[in-house]
């Protein structure tokens, strides 16, 4: 299967929370998109990785993803090595997708900078038909992406560009939500975290509103982007 968009993170949940609007209106859209998880996120606070792959699951099911992998790689102690890039470049001879979505490029979570980084480096390294790969014993043809962007993450980054996601907010929300263990839930008393709090879940919704208010839409996800973006039209722009 050839997808339109492979959005990558290091954890489930990274994508959800960061472009599942953009995700979601792409694929009303008629593309087709997946998602690639790094790890399991087995090192966090809440939940299991068993859990979580459910999870993971149940936000698919929402966000209607064409495909959803997860490759495994350690949680917190992943490297940008020869290892780790091969793994994602099979995955993107795989599925040759023109968009990639990955993370950002700098980030609170150290897994975050990490993974942006490895991700864009195997996209590079994915076009070189020297880099010899094989799937279910069959040898691969290179392939490189046309475009990667970074989504925006913890830290406040300014965006490149911004994508109006004002219809699809609260298919945003349900596939975040999918994440239940991860979220505020007064009920839960396995610990504290970062993005568990009532306040980090309210902000989801009112971050994407500040990015739509600066471009005159109800909502919005930003991204940053490796080279220059380009527009057919200069009416292009909202």
């Amino acid at each position: 299967m050839k997808l339109d968009i492979l959005a990558i993170g290091a954890h489930p949940d990274d994508v959800e929370l960061s472009c599942a609007g953009v995700i979601a209106k792409e694929v009303s859209n008629g593309k087709k998109v997946g998602v690639l998880d790094l790890t399991q996120g087995e090192l966090g606070t809440r939940g299991t990785a068993e859990i979580r792959a459910q999870e993971a699951a149940d936000a698919a099911k929402i966000l209607r993803l064409s495909i959803r992998e997860n490759l495994g790689l350690a949680d917190g102690f992943f490297e940008n090595n020869r290892e780790s890039q091969l793994r994602i470049i099979e995955i993107l001879r795989k599925y040759r997708p023109e968009i990639v979505l990955c993370n950002a490029i700098e980030d609170r979570h150290i897994d975050h900078g990490r993974g942006s980084k490895l991700t864009s480096d195997a996209c590079f390294l994915s076009g070189l038909k020297q880099i010899k790969t094989t799937i279910d014993g069959v040898a691969q043809e290179h392939w490189r992406p046309r475009h990667v962007y970074h989504y925006i993450q913890w830290k406040n980054l300014k965006p490149d560009f911004v994508v109006d996601i004002s219809d699809f907010i609260e298919t945003k929300m349900d596939a975040v939500l999918a994440y239940r263990s991860q979220f505020y839930d007064p009920k839960n008393i396995e610990g504290d975290t970062p993005i568990s709090s009532s306040n980090f879940k309210e902000s989801i919704k009112y971050r994407a509103r500040d990015l739509g208010r600066l471009i005159g839409t109800e909502y919005a996800e930003g991204f940053t982007a490796e080279r220059y973006p380009a527009v057919d039209s200069i009416f292009d722009l909202i």
